[in-house]
């Protein structure tokens, strides 16, 4: 019998207008900061949320252009930072490690989607450090394989340059920084691994343009 998990619980989310009031301007002066295809996300059910991670901003972007709240799989070494890791759980944030399979976050992401939450996931694993897509790793995939809900795909641009990589202090893009939503998509039971993956991919590629 599959042992129980304790899954996280956001107390921070019901905050989120407050943050975004304050913090939304602040991005948009330092982009400016666009959005689109917001209205393609599903309002209600459970939903895996797919991004390229450019920058330690993104999750405050996605976030940004979202309009439900979401919980964010992120990578383990940042718990164990007292401050940064007691702030990331207040956000519903869940740790994941990185390297191997984590049966426990992989765990904990399919039951929050299957309770009808939006899960947020950056498949590559890591930032990117030319700003070019890498490899998107199977475990998101086999996310949206356990928790049979729909799965939708956003592109960040140009958010590197607003946090650039190796950097965690914010500063004036010079540049338009977007995120734009694709379609959300629902997978049957007898999809791959490979062919999840491999959408996601596509649809990351056709979101963002490569950096020249």
């Amino acid at each position: 019998m599959a042992q129980e998990v304790e899954l996280p619980v956001g107390r921070g989310h019901k905050w989120l207008w407050l943050v975004n009031i304050i913090g939304w301007p602040l991005i948009t002066v330092l982009g400016p900061t666009t959005f689109s295809g917001a209205s393609r996300v599903p309002r209600s059910g459970g939903l895996i949320v797919i991004a390229n991670h450019l920058s330690d901003c993104d999750p405050v972007v996605l976030q940004g252009c979202c309009p439900r709240p979401i919980f964010f799989m992120s990578k383990s070494e940042l718990f164990s930072m007292k401050l940064v890791g007691t702030w990331m759980r207040f956000w519903g944030a869940f740790p994941v490690k990185r390297g191997a399979p984590d049966r426990r976050s992989l765990r904990i992401a399919s039951e929050l989607a299957k309770a009808g939450n939006v899960v947020g996931i950056f498949p590559e694993g890591q930032l990117s450090e030319n700003g070019q897509l890498q490899q998107i790793r199977e475990g998101a995939a086999l996310i949206v394989r356990m928790a049979e809900v729909p799965v939708i795909v956003c592109g960040l641009r140009n958010t590197n340059r607003m946090v650039p990589y190796g950097s965690v202090i914010p500063r004036p893009a010079f540049a338009r920084v977007t995120a734009t939503w694709g379609e959300a998509r629902t997978f049957s039971k007898e999809s791959t691994n490979e062919e999840i993956a491999a959408w996601m991919e596509s649809e990351l590629r056709r979101l963002i343009p490569e950096p020249k």
